[in-house]
């Protein structure tokens, strides 16, 4: 049985088009300010407006999504908080942008001080690694709206960042000849979980031990990894065209950078718990469009600094190799084959 993204009640195409629609109607509010300018609105990995004396503001906002149902079958909360703050600076530093402060939402079912406690140790650690303070946030018990016999939970946040203009990198400047250097995820991150969830539990218990994986739910709660300390040190060190965070529509997000071509002919072995998943039945197409496959955050440079880039990465402990060049072909092609 072959099982899509699509049929797990996600229709990446669809949810693109309801983008594409509400990007029509928040554009309509930004001339609404003469404090600001809108540098850069909708459609890339945050947004920015520019204030006083040239200094640009980025924001962004993202959530832990179903990844939170696996912290309630494993009654371990302790992580998710890291995923959080992970999904919000990954993706504000793609624009260039220093993190400067963070704020979480945690709406629940119901009041439980103990698993607050345990989300918030996470949001912290997760913060301390990113060095951005968590400066407020919200709880919301909605007992009316939160589905769920025992503790039910949904968790979000929203960075902002700072940045000049000269520091602003959106991907304008990728051209065919650049490579791509890829950082190592530490599993499935935080983004797919509707198709993991679909394709694992239905054979597997989060609690079940997988030769040559792990313990499932063990695996799959891996907090995300915060890549910010080296792409921040690399972008004051090297010429950097263009970065992605890889997350929901996995390496179609590339795309966003600039429609060019994204050759990625030298993906490393995919960890365990993503054959496992093949083995269950997603297509190898399937699989790059929705999961990081190893790899969580891209770098495109030009060559000559692809050697400076990766020491960076190292020094930082995090592996790295050149996965891909740009080139002229238009799309995302993994080993050829275009996947988008």
């Amino acid at each position: 049985m072959v099982i899509t993204y699509k049929s797990a009640g996600i229709d990446v195409s669809k949810i693109k088009q309801s983008q594409a629609a509400i990007g029509k109607i928040i554009s309509s509010t930004h001339n609404l300010s003469k404090k600001v300018k809108i540098a850069h609105g909708f459609g890339h990995y945050a947004g920015i407006v520019e204030i006083s004396g040239g200094t640009l503001l980025a924001t962004h906002t993202d959530g832990v999504g179903t990844k939170v149902l696996i912290a309630n079958l494993m009654k371990k909360y302790d992580t998710v908080g890291i995923d959080c703050v992970a999904m919000n600076v990954n993706d504000i530093i793609c624009t260039g942008a220093t993190p400067i402060s963070f704020v979480d939402y945690i709406a629940a079912n119901k009041n439980n001080q103990k698993i607050f406690k345990k989300i918030v140790e996470g949001l912290a650690k997760g913060a301390k690694k990113a060095v951005v303070p968590i400066v407020g946030g919200e709880t919301a018990i909605m007992p009316d709206l939160i589905a769920g016999k025992g503790f039910s939970f949904d968790l979000a946040g929203m960075v902002v960042g700072i940045l000049s203009k000269k520091q602003m990198v959106l991907g304008n400047s990728v051209q065919s000849g650049d490579v791509i250097i890829g950082a190592k995820s530490t599993g499935l991150h935080s983004n797919g979980f509707s198709l993991a969830r679909k394709i694992l539990l239905s054979k597997y218990s989060v609690k079940d031990k997988i030769k040559g994986v792990g313990v499932l739910g063990n695996v799959l709660l891996t907090p995300t990894e915060i890549y910010v300390k080296p792409v921040l040190e690399m972008l004051e060190k090297c010429k950097i065209n263009g970065l992605a965070h890889i997350t929901g529509g996995a390496f179609t997000k590339l795309l966003r950078l600039k429609s060019i071509g994204y050759d990625l002919d030298s993906m490393p072995k995919a960890p365990a718990i993503f054959d496992l998943m093949q083995e269950r039945g997603v297509k190898t197409d399937e699989m790059y469009k929705t999961f990081n496959m190893g790899i969580g955050f891209c770098i495109v440079a030009p060559k000559n600094q692809a050697a400076k880039i990766k020491s960076i990465f190292k020094k930082h402990k995090i592996s790295s190799q050149q996965i891909g060049k740009i080139t002229n072909k238009k799309g995302v092609y993994v080993n050829s084959k275009k996947i988008t």
